[in-house]
């Protein structure tokens, strides 16, 4: 049984990560979809002073902070959690870097789509009908985009229109990706 070479398999991986990553940038910039995704905070300004005060360096925070099951248990710790706000903050360093940022993201994309031929390399045989291969690798690029969404809703507090948004692009990225594996895929 012949296996497809792996190096064979460079340019779905390519043009793979360059359609999702056009794909993320439209649904994004473009479309309407995520538009809600953030909402303001009313009077923005009060809450930056307060943060600027904290002089808060990078990094994710919680509030209130009971870090271990022992401090939750504290009459303090119950009394904030029970009164509120229960929340997290990610404090950056500095303006984004948009050229940086979506360097990073098309090396992603590019990782993501080396990964799903990795997976039709060591399951797929040359030469595959093309639906055999859209479904099989659809489905893995799929997961990649989109499983580790949900657990931003289940225990971060993101809001579940958000997280099922960002798991239909998912799914049109699965597409995308499956499509372009199954129309690239090597012959016997």
């Amino acid at each position: 049984m012949e296996q497809v070479n792996l190096l064979s398999l460079w340019l779905p991986i390519l043009v793979s990560a360059v359609i999702v990553f056009v794909a993320a940038f439209l649904a994004w910039t473009v479309l309407p979809h995520h538009r809600s995704d953030w909402v303001r905070i009313p009077n923005e300004d009060s809450l930056l002073q307060a943060i600027r005060n904290l002089s808060l360096q990078r990094g994710q925070y919680v509030f209130p902070a009971a870090m271990t099951p022992e401090a939750a248990k504290e009459p303090d710790s119950k009394s904030k959690l029970e009164e509120g706000p229960i929340g997290s903050l990610i404090v950056r360093a500095g303006p984004p870097s948009m050229g940086k940022n979506l360097l990073f993201y098309f090396v992603f994309t590019l990782a993501v789509s080396f990964m799903v031929a990795y997976v039709g390399y060591a399951t797929i045989l040359p030469g595959a009908e093309y639906r055999h291969v859209f479904r099989v690798l659809g489905t893995t690029a799929f997961l990649a985009y989109s499983a580790a969404e949900v657990p931003h809703s289940i225990w971060f507090g993101h809001t579940w229109s958000s997280t099922w948004k960002s798991v239909i692009d998912g799914l049109v990225f699965g597409l995308l990706t499956g499509g372009v594996f199954g129309w690239l895929w090597p012959e016997v």
